[in-house]
């Protein structure tokens, strides 16, 4: 019997190339596991009306760990469009099966680091080490929107005094999307980013917020973070404003290690540090919770690409290393990212994205052969 069960999610486009990326790194370092295939991603949204089926839910919930290609994800009217004519005009409505994946196993803390490589041609700088703990499961993501806009809800808000300038717009000519925040997910993910950061000997941790326009929710995430504060004295707490964090991160980067912050935010500040590190082809992350984690690349399904292997697999590699993190593999993680980076220092093995002609599967077998360097 093998150690561990690790469901085995490629979805869609690229993910099928990345993961198969993944599987010849894996098999290099002999990893201890049964891979556990479960179906999510398009195809089963046009074909079953469902892109997250209910057997995927059942193995995951039998699993240690599940790796994750990538997803597509359409607006709403596309994806109506796109259903097989059977499930046409049954009501069903697409919704992000990651998103779902969240919140139904309350995978509520997603981990993003993004660090500069050396030799990394991509690099802004190559002294980064930014580290971004996104709220995963609330805030804007939590899918309660209206459109049209229903009478009862409408004449619930003209109680609120700044209702006053919406209050004669056609119910039909409004879209509400609800922010929710709540104690306990603001205290989670910023317990968790000082955890981390007292753990790897992060000086710094930064709330990323917008508390002086987005009073109440912003707010709660801020007096949070500064309750929290209080129990990590050798940390410093700093705030800042998502616009002004967005100027900072390209004006000095390197002053900023653990960066904290709800959904929304989260997502935005995060594409940004990866950005800075080489962008979506190095930015790995993790889906926490108690009991369960999903781990992805956060780049998309770029269904253009899909079998052509051009793609860079060095963030699926490096989430690799936060599953085996994880798990508690914590030697086989560090050997891992040591490969990944002896292979991009050497620069002889590089993806279009950084210049060369490589495959995705020849970087991936590259850093298979560092691997007992």
């Amino acid at each position: 019997m093998s150690k561990y069960k690790i469901a085995w999610m490629p979805g869609d486009g690229i993910g099928n190339d990345v993961m198969e990326a993944a599987k010849i790194v894996l098999d290099a370092m002999n990893f201890d596991a049964e891979y556990v295939p479960a179906d999510i991603g398009w195809e089963f949204w046009c074909s079953e009306g469902d892109a997250l089926p209910q057997r995927t839910l059942d193995i995951l919930s039998g699993v240690d760990a599940a790796l994750f290609g990538a997803i597509t994800s359409k607006p709403k009217e596309e994806a109506q469009a796109e259903l097989a004519p059977e499930l046409q005009d049954k009501g069903l409505v697409y919704a992000s099966p990651i998103v779902r994946l969240r919140q139904h196993f309350n995978l509520r803390t997603n981990l993003r680091p993004c660090k500069a490589y050396a030799g990394n041609p991509l690099n802004f700088r190559d002294d980064l080490d930014l580290v971004v703990f996104r709220e995963n499961t609330e805030d804007l993501y939590v899918g309660v929107e209206y459109h049209p806009v229903p009478e009862s809800l409408n004449e619930e808000l003209k109680k609120h005094p700044r209702w006053a300038r919406f209050a004669d717009t056609p119910l039909e000519d409004m879209a509400i999307s609800l922010r929710v925040n709540t104690r306990a997910g603001c205290r989670n993910i910023i317990t968790d980013a000082f955890e981390y950061a007292k753990k790897h000997g992060y000086k710094t941790v930064t709330v990323v917020e917008k508390p002086n326009v987005v009073r109440e929710t912003s707010g709660l995430m801020v007096r949070t973070a500064r309750e929290v504060a209080q129990n990590y004295p050798g940390i410093d707490l700093w705030e800042t404003n998502i616009d002004a964090m967005a100027m900072w991160l390209v004006k000095n980067p390197q002053n900023y290690g653990v960066l904290v912050a709800t959904n929304l935010f989260g997502d935005i500040v995060s594409d940004l540090c990866a950005q800075l590190v080489g962008g979506l082809g190095f930015a790995s992350s993790g889906n926490i919770g108690d009991d369960l984690a999903v781990f992805e690349p956060t780049h998309g399904s770029a269904p253009k690409y899909a079998g052509q292997y051009k793609t860079n697999p060095t963030a699926m590699l490096l989430t690799v290393k936060l599953m085996l993190d994880w798990l508690g593999e914590g030697e086989a993680a560090i050997r891992l990212e040591q490969a990944v980076a002896k292979t991009i220092a050497a620069g002889e093995v590089r993806t279009y994205d950084m210049g060369g002609t490589s495959t995705t599967l020849e970087l991936a077998e590259a850093v298979a052969a560092n691997l007992g360097d």
